[in-house]
């Protein structure tokens, strides 16, 4: 498994008002689409292409398009959602499944409890939308998911990683032939006892869509 925390200045200075507690929701949904965005254009440098010719006004030139089948971009709900139109609009002829899973605050083990994806993925490159890596379990049971279905490509798009978190991953799939990658805007220095990354920025979730 790959990890590449983004370095750039504007990644940086979007996530710094992203963990401010001052911060309503309608300025962290808006940050948190530009920020991914910025993720998307890191994460997608793998994004599989084949050569095409196309016919300038003055001359015809080589270039290339995505290829086939089309890249499938995958939010965990809810939170994932506030990352979706970030994501796709680098990547606007994507399609676009759904993934329910919820972390069981006793267990800290995820759960599905929804899916809207296609059965078969083969040959297909993946990119999972999950704001903040904690624990890994959440992550980890849905990027499994989609290599049971033929995914041989997965990326993960995340605004924060946790190091436990990163780590269960490595553990997860070490035998896994298939590349793994996560792409964060940056690695936080831990856990505390309930799970929650530290310094964080809180539930996004929450504080996407307010607490309900």
């Amino acid at each position: 498994m790959q990890t590449l925390a983004v370095d750039h200045p504007l990644v940086a200075h979007k996530l710094t008002t992203l963990r401010d507690v001052r911060t309503d929701s309608p300025t962290f949904r808006r940050l948190a689409d530009e920020l991914v965005t910025l993720l998307a254009y890191e994460a997608t440098r793998d994004v599989r292409v084949t050569e095409a010719t196309v016919d300038t006004p003055l001359a015809p030139t080589r270039g290339v398009q995505l290829a086939s089948p089309k890249p499938l971009v995958v939010p965990i709900l809810r939170a994932g959602l506030g990352m979706l139109d970030g994501m796709t609009r680098l990547l606007p002829t994507a399609e676009v499944g759904f993934l329910g899973m919820i972390r069981d605050e006793g267990t800290l083990q995820a759960q599905t409890y929804a899916t809207r994806l296609p059965d078969d993925l083969s040959g297909r490159q993946c990119y999972v939308l999950d704001p903040m890596l904690a624990t890994g379990g959440t992550l980890a049971a849905a990027i499994q998911l989609l290599l049971d279905r033929g995914a041989n490509d997965v990326t993960a798009l995340c605004l924060l990683a946790a190091p436990e978190g990163l780590k269960y991953m490595e553990q997860a799939f070490a035998g896994t032939e298939a590349p793994i990658r996560v792409v964060t805007a940056a690695v936080d220095s831990h856990l505390n006892e309930q799970g929650f990354i530290l310094p964080g920025l809180g539930d996004a979730g929450d504080r996407l869509y307010g607490v309900v």
